[in-house]
């Protein structure tokens, strides 16, 4: 794979995950992503939940096309990009896994160049994941430089979320996670809950856990759902639009790639390789 060697920023892979579904994981993708767009980032947003794909439901946009239609060589990748708010730029989901495990040379070729002329112009490139362990779910947390598993207060979504981390560690050898509480009542349940789960990672795995932030639970959340526009759009001022805020700084901050592409290449591969995701598997 050959990312153009004149690239002299490293693009940031963000991958977002859940042991479970209901979590609030693309709604967090969303923003986060949004927020990182005011932050001055050239964002695009990857729907990579490729069984049920909800970025354009959750904003009310209607693709005509997705990366299906780039594997069948009907368009380029540029051709699907849709516009989101705060200029972040939306891939929309292609049809399903299966189709993505049978490509031909070809299209691999064609596909790595799409993603090759689209990343050249990227700061940021967040993936929200399927929920669970799917093996695409896998590739996708392996090949990012930073994975974000997004927890609740309910006990399936920490147990899921461990299994995931279990996994990802075992299988792929991620041993840092960044975790984020969402919807919770008050700051100090989302400390307690994120003790909760380093308790059990450490005493079972070797990993790092760091908190990138709690969401507090917000009607307002509920209300931009409802309109099907972006928090940050139609209640920027809010608690859970202020906390998306801080966390987009911070990760702005986190450490960037050694190298100039990261681990993109990796990405991009694991994206369009179907036999890596099957071998992966579901191990556990």
């Amino acid at each position: 794979m050959n990312i153009k060697a004149s690239r002299q920023k490293p693009v940031r892979v963000m991958a977002i995950a859940s042991g479970k579904g209901g979590v609030g994981k693309t709604n967090i993708s969303i923003n986060l992503s949004m927020a990182m767009a005011d932050l001055g980032k050239e964002v695009i947003l990857f729907d990579a939940d490729l069984g049920m794909a909800n970025v354009d439901v959750l904003l009310g946009l209607h693709p005509l096309r997705n990366l299906s239609h780039v594997i069948r060589q009907e368009c380029e990748l540029q051709d699907i990009l849709i516009n989101g708010p705060n200029n972040i730029r939306i891939i929309p989901a292609a049809s399903g896994v299966k189709m993505m495990g049978q490509l031909t040379d070809i299209q691999h070729a064609a596909l790595v160049h799409a993603f090759d002329d689209v990343v050249e112009k990227t700061d940021v490139l967040v993936i929200d994941t399927s929920a669970g362990l799917f093996s695409s779910v896998l590739s996708f947390c392996a090949a990012s430089q930073e994975v974000i598993i997004v927890v609740c207060n309910e006990p399936a979504s920490i147990t899921d979320a461990y299994a995931l981390i279990k996994v990802l560690h075992r299988d792929h050898q991620v041993d840092r996670f960044r975790v984020v509480v969402n919807m919770i009542d008050d700051r100090e349940e989302g400390r307690l809950l994120f003790r909760r789960l380093v308790r059990v990672c450490e005493k079972y795995l070797d990993v790092v856990l760091d908190l990138m932030g709690i969401i507090p639970r917000d009607q307002n959340i509920v209300k931009a759902i409802q309109k099907q526009r972006a928090l940050l759009q139609t209640y920027p001022s809010s608690p859970a639009a202020i906390e998306f805020k801080k966390m987009a700084q911070a990760a702005d901050k986190w450490p960037g790639a050694k190298r100039a592409s990261g681990k993109l290449e990796f990405f991009l591969e694991c994206l369009i390789d179907g036999h890596t995701a099957e071998q992966a598997g579901v191990r556990s």
